[in-house]
């Protein structure tokens, strides 16, 4: 396996997602995530959340899209680009059957998902990865190339 050259700098973020959000982004059916401020675009580390939205499990559209899936928590488990961050007009239509009426979207592609989660720590707001997570998450994609 070769080693993957990562740019130098403040190139990528975490983003720390709620389970089964997080699984249904990985799944490749939510394109979209929902916060309530404006995020820059650029690669970020999907991180789950130590919690899971039990509530959420009941609804349609993510049941069908995380069926058989295992809903990690409080790890880095894959990665994204976030393409674009806006607001829908109000009165226009959705931009995603994920989006959410008055929330910032980030628009989200590119996902790869890591086959081995990286247990780690995340935040609430867009949190900066420590090199040695990195050098772990990294190791798993040596395909990546920012």
């Amino acid at each position: 396996m070769s080693a993957v050259t990562l740019p130098e700098g403040d190139w990528i973020r975490g983003i720390s997602i709620r389970q089964p959000y997080a699984a249904c982004i990985l799944a490749g059916a939510k394109d979209v995530e929902n916060r309530p401020g404006r995020w820059r675009t650029g690669w970020v580390l999907l991180h789950t959340s130590k919690t899971i939205d039990r509530p959420a499990l009941r609804l349609p559209l993510i049941g069908r899209t995380i069926r058989d899936r295992e809903l990690v928590t409080g790890a880095v488990v894959g990665i994204a680009r976030v393409t674009d961050c806006h607001q829908d007009l109000e009165g226009a239509p959705l931009c995603s059957q994920w989006a959410h009426p008055g929330a910032w979207h980030l628009v989200l592609a590119d996902v790869q998902e890591l086959p081995l989660p990286v247990p780690a720590r995340g935040q609430v707001v867009p949190w900066k990865p420590t090199p040695d997570l990195l050098e772990r998450v990294f190791q798993q994609l040596p395909d990546f190339r920012p």
